[in-house]
Order: C-alpha cells, then structure tokens, then sequence
C-alpha cells in the first residue's frame, strides 16, 4: 500500500471556517432553552463580540493580504479571494441567524418575564416625558450633529462607536440631500432604563438621538432616518515606535465592516459604503438593534436571579493540620488548583505575601493581561517598597494595552523593574516567584505557574490550572525564564520545563512520536490533549502519524481546529470535541500514556504557530503522582465524558452534539446526562465524586481531593 502524503490539503480544515464554527456553537447556547434566559441573552451578545474581533484582526489581515497581491494557499488548499469569499457568506448567514435568535426567541421570552426593550412608539406617557427630560439632560450636553457638505467632510467615527446617520433636506433648497451623522459618545449608556411600574423596561439609546434629531438638525427635515450605524475597524497594520503611538493609531485604521439597520434609507447605505471604501460583502444590514453586544446591558443591569445560573462559591484552598502557612504546605508537596472550581484567591495570598510577609526576599511576575481593579499589581507595589520586585508587562496584549501601559507606569513610580520581555516575542506566560528565607535557616524558592491570567474577575468564569511548588527543578527552571525574559540569558536547557520559542514545538513533537513507538511495540499510547486551538500543520502531521501508528488521540479543542478526524487510513484514531457552556474553557492540558508510566503537562501555549515560534510561553509538568491522577481522571475525563455541553468535529468540518450521535434525537435526561463542568462545580461544593463520571477509564479516585491530604 502506497504511502499516503500527509501534505495533501484534503487533510486539512480552514481556520477561517474553523472560528465561525466555534461562534456558532456560541449561538447554539443562546438558542438552547435549556440554558437560563438571561444567560442565553449573554451568548448572544458574547457572538457579537466575537465577530467584531474576528473582523478587527483576522478580516482585516485577509482584506490586506489580498490587497498586497498574495496568492499562496493555506494548508487547507484555499485561495485568499476563495477565502474571502468563504468568510463572506458564513458570516452574512451567521447574522442573519444572530437577529433570528433575538428577535423570535429572547426577545418574546424576555417580554413574557417582564424584560422589554420598548421603541418609542410603545412609551407611555410617563416614559416619554423621561425620554424628553433625557434628551435635554444629557444628549443636548453630549452630542455635536454633522451635516456631511464640501466645508464639512465625513466626521471621524471611532472603532465600534455608536453612530446614526440621516438623510437630510434643507428647507430652502429641497431639492439636496445631505447626509447627518450624529456620534454617540461612549460614556453614555447604549440602553437606557424607562421608569415603569413592576417591568425592567429599556429603550435604545440610539431611538434617542433619533427621536431627538428635530432639535438638533434646525433648518432641515429628516427625509429618512433610523439609520443605527455601526463600524469596525482593522487593527494597526505596521509595527510602530511605541504600543501608546498604536494605540491612537488604531482609531485610524480602515473600515473591514459595516453593521446598519436593515430599514436604512439605501440611499444613506450607499453613501456610506463608498465614504468608508467597503465591497458590498462588507456592509451588514440587521433585522433589528445594530451591535448585538450591547444587550449584555440587560443581563448585567436586571435583578432575575431565576433567569441565570446558579451562583456557587468557589471551593477555598485548605491548609493541611500539620501546615501552619501556605509556604510550609508546598514544602510538604506541590498545590493544583482548577479555576474557577478551586478559588484564585490562594494565588492572589502567594503574591501578596510578597509585601506582606518579611521572610519574602524578591518577587518575580509576568503580567499578560489583568483586571481593572487588579489585587496583584497593588501588591507588588506595595512590595517595591520593602524589596526587590521585578515584572515582565507585555504591552502588546491586544485590546489591553491602554490598561497594562497604566500599569507598567504604576509600577515603574513605585520602584519595581519593569521589563517589557523580548523584541518581536510577546511575553504570554504566566509566572509568579518568590525567593524566601524559610523559619529553618533555608532561602528557597517558591512559584506559581498558570495556564491563564493573573485576572481575578476573568479567573471566575474561565477554567484554567494553577500549579504552586517548591520544587528546586522547576523553580530553577522558572529563576532562568526571568533571566530569558529580562536580559536574553539563553540556557541550555531549561528543563522540566518547555519554553518557546526554544523548544515547545521540537518537544511536543518528540513526545507524539514517543507515543507512536509504543504504539508499534503494543505499548499503552494514548494522548489527550487539551487547549484553544490546534493549527499548527507539523503538530497536525506529527497527530496524524501517531493514529496511523495506533495511538488513541482524543482531543478537547475549544475553538480552532486545522485537524480533520476520521479520515481513512490518517486519523481513524482521533477524535476531536469541544466543549461550550458556563465557563470559557482556557486550559491548556497535554496528557501522555508513555507505555504506563504517564506523564501530564500543563501550560499557557496552545498548539498554534504564534504560540509556539512567536510568543514566549512555559509548559510545565505536574511530577506529583497524585496530582496527576486529578488531572487525567478528574478533569480530563470529565471533559471526555460530557454529553451535554460537547460537540464532536465530524470528518467534514462540521460539529454535532455529542448526544446525536448516539441516535437520540433529544438529549439525555436523569443519571445519563452529564455536564462536565456542572459536575466540577459539584466537586467543589462537595456534592459530587469522581465515581459520578461515567467513564470506565476514571479508576483511580485522588484522595481527599488533594486539597486536605495529609503531608
């Protein structure tokens, strides 16, 4: 039999169409009624949201890339222009299905719960005298109307602002028509809350300015109105002197899309699209509010607790009764936490110890991204006061730079060294090292190493793993990426860790060929991988061989995935799902059979060409048997087991529930159904146990959680 070419681009899935995928799952939980309304009402804005971005970065660089005369194909054997065009009917659908979820599901259930978005033909006349009081309050204050004329050109509308736009005539020359356009400043709420009596009732803030264009355009009648715009623009294309010149350079970038209201004049649609050099493609017409994303509004500013999930209490790190502190508890033995189940705050305590304990001699800390009102950065500072602190502040964290610039400043005035990592690699792991002089006599070193962010507020609704240790390899290890990270001090070897772009990709290869050789030999092989997304083409292949050879592969891939399973002869082996729910799944997970002798690595790179050669990330191993016994037979096989919330990628690209293949047309109900991460949260409120999972691969059960073990 010929050897197949693992080259061929029939092997291989487009990434485009491989994020749209992963957006519609999104808006599969907005439809699902088994999710509660209001929930369902936040994953529809959460789709919006990501479209904007995957327009911002990954259009605007195809639209570029088209322009500039490419011409190669990708993996997956597609052209640009195909590409384009690909992008271009999968999102249009995608819309049009965005606003058939608001407008015939959510909308007409949020209406029966006494939740209305009301137009201003639907006031009252206690509403609509609020309305009037409003515009005279706030809109006359705010808002500076534009009439588009030779003497006025096309105001500057900033990257998703909130705009309307008018046809207009003057009344002493009728017979022109001039195009207005109001911009709606951001510190203005887009929904705005109507008195009412027993309802949560809102109006558009934009059927505000549209009711309130009379006042404002004296001397002109509205020909036409109602025309919600809304503007996304591309990401800075060059590599500028500085993030902050980025940052106001990226209000000046060029149009990639156009949202308007679908009743829009097609008069002012015109006007528009060539004011803003857009292909028709390009222009978005909506069967209803423009920016879908707004309506996270109502979720955040509605008092329905029946009509969202549950809340729980994340599960708090206990101290063993022989530890009297958290570093004597790492000295008996290493400490997994698995967010948002297990709370962050036991690695917000490690960093603040920095300030807060004398025995700490130095901190060490990468910040990649981090909240607004962050604990972290307040600890450090307070620590520069007593000590020495260095942090590695990525600038470039995209969409936080304005943030992390503020930061890096604060830090810098309070006496930290602010390193800002390495030219041309963004610094994406996630570190924290404490140098301590132990009650015994001993300076040792203690870190913490994470597969998410030092983010609080995004640490209770992501899943991520924490790993605190005093192990002296790995905080060696960890001592020389500081080194790497501030002075370019190449190791040569930074062992048990992997570390890119040195050497994550040349290992992870070598680890998939290991469990191919088993495989050969009729050795356990088996790989479970876990992450955001697979792309990367010689991880691809290096998966492919393995299944050829007889390795088990089951991957949990959030989003991306260039991988197409179940094809003859390549990865017969392989099967690939996803899991969408609750919490945005954002750990990264690599589980290796190794003939017995299993091995599991945790980390902040995915399988993908930036993570991998172009972006500073740590992949860690977890050398503490019991700990990985939770990590295979609790998290993983958890993720494996759900039938709920997964969806498996089928050989053609498309996904299905987890459920439907099995035949059912509904899904399972009672002991047969089951969450996975339903069932962590029951972990972490002591209601459920591992023997829950059904799985026949869950055996081993970790004692007491590994939370209250004895040292």
């Amino acid at each position: 039999m010929a050897r197949l070419s693992l080259d061929n681009s029939a092997y291989y899935l487009n990434r485009e169409a491989s994020w749209l995928a992963f957006n519609r799952r999104v808006l599969e939980e907005a439809q699902d009624e088994s999710n509660p309304l209001l929930e369902r009402l936040k994953f529809l804005s959460i789709t919006a949201s990501n479209l904007d971005e995957f327009f911002e970065v990954r259009v605007a660089g195809l639209v570029q890339q088209i322009e500039d005369g490419y011409t190669e194909a990708g993996p997956d054997g597609l052209t640009l222009v195909e590409e384009r065009d690909l992008v271009s009917r999968e999102t249009h659908e995608f819309v049009d299905d965005q606003y058939r979820c608001w407008n015939e599901k959510l909308r007409p259930a949020m209406n029966d719960h006494g939740i209305r978005v009301l137009g201003i033909h639907e006031l009252d006349a206690r509403a609509r005298t609020f309305v009037e009081e409003y515009c005279e309050r706030e809109l006359d204050l705010l808002l500076t109307p534009v009439t588009v004329d030779p003497a006025h050109p096309f105001p500057r509308v900033i990257n998703k602002a909130l705009c309307v736009a008018f046809l207009l005539r003057r009344r002493r020359r009728s017979s022109l028509t001039y195009t207005g356009v109001v911009t709606v400043p951001r510190a203005l709420p887009r929904l705005v809350r109507l008195p009412s009596n027993g309802s949560d009732d809102f109006i558009f803030l934009a059927d505000l300015v549209t009711f309130h264009a009379a006042r404002m355009y004296h001397g002109y009648d509205i020909a036409s109105s109602d025309s919600n715009l809304y503007l996304a623009e591309e990401e800075s294309r060059n590599l500028l002197e500085s993030v902050r010149t980025e940052l106001h350079n990226r209000r000046k970038g060029d149009a990639v899309r156009l949202e308007i209201e679908a009743d829009a004049d097609p008069e002012i649609i015109e006007r528009l699209r060539v004011n803003f050099e857009l292909e028709s493609w390009q222009v978005f017409s909506t069967n209803g509010p423009v920016n879908l994303s707004r309506l996270l509004t109502l979720y955040e500013h509605t008092a329905h607790p029946e009509l969202k999930f549950k809340t729980f209490v994340p599960r708090e790190l206990r101290l063993t009764a022989k530890s009297q502190d958290l570093f004597e508890e790492l000295r008996r033995h290493d400490v997994l936490l698995h967010h948002p189940f297990d709370a962050f705050d036991a690695v917000v305590s490690f960093i603040e110890s920095a300030a807060e304990d004398d025995r700490v001699l130095s901190v060490k800390q990468t910040l990649y991204r981090t909240n607004e009102h962050s604990l972290i950065v307040p600890a450090l500072i307070a620590a520069a006061a007593k000590k020495e602190v260095t942090a590695v502040v990525e600038l470039k964290a995209r969409f936080d730079e304005a943030s992390n610039i503020r930061w890096a400043r604060d830090l810098e005035d309070a006496g930290v060294q602010v390193f800002h990592g390495l030219v041309g690699l963004k610094t994406h792991c996630k570190l924290s090292l404490l140098v301590r002089h132990d009650p015994d006599g001993v300076t040792r070193r203690y870190v913490h190493l994470g597969t998410g962010n030092y983010n609080a507020a995004t640490a209770r609704i992501y899943t991520d793993v924490s790993l605190l240790t005093a192990d002296p390899k790995i905080t060696s290890a960890v001592h020389n990426v500081f080194s790497f990270l501030t002075a370019y001090a190449e190791h040569p070897s930074y062992e048990p860790l992997m570390v890119a772009p040195l050497d994550v990709a040349e290992r992870c290869l070598a680890l998939i060929a290991r469990e191919a050789e088993h495989a050969r030999h009729g050795r356990p092989a088996h790989i479970i991988g876990k992450m955001n997304a697979l792309l990367d083409k010689n991880i691809v292949m290096a998966l492919y061989r393995a299944s050829q050879a007889g390795v088990e592969v089951d991957l949990i891939i959030r989003g991306m995935c260039a991988l197409r399973p179940g094809v003859r002869g390549v990865s017969d082996n392989i099967r690939v799902r996803s899991i969408v729910g609750r919490f945005l799944e954002h750990s990264r997970i690599f589980y290796f059979a190794n003939a017995g002798q299993e091995e599991v690595y945790l980390g902040s790179a995915d399988w993908m060409p930036r993570n991998l050669y172009e972006r500073v990330e740590v992949v860690y191993p977890v050398e503490d048997a019991l700990l990985r016994e939770r990590v295979k037979n609790e998290i993983l096989e958890a993720y494996l087991a759900d039938n709920l919330k997964a969806r498996l990628l089928q050989r053609d690209g498309t996904y299905i529930r987890a459920w439907k293949t099995k035949g059912k047309r509904k899904p399972p109900a009672g002991s047969a159904a089951f969450n996975a991460q339903d069932f962590l949260i029951g972990i972490a409120e002591g209601k459920q146990s591992i023997e829950a999972i059904p799985s026949a691969q869950a055996k081993r059960v970790p004692r007491a959680v590994l939370l209250a073990r004895e040292g």
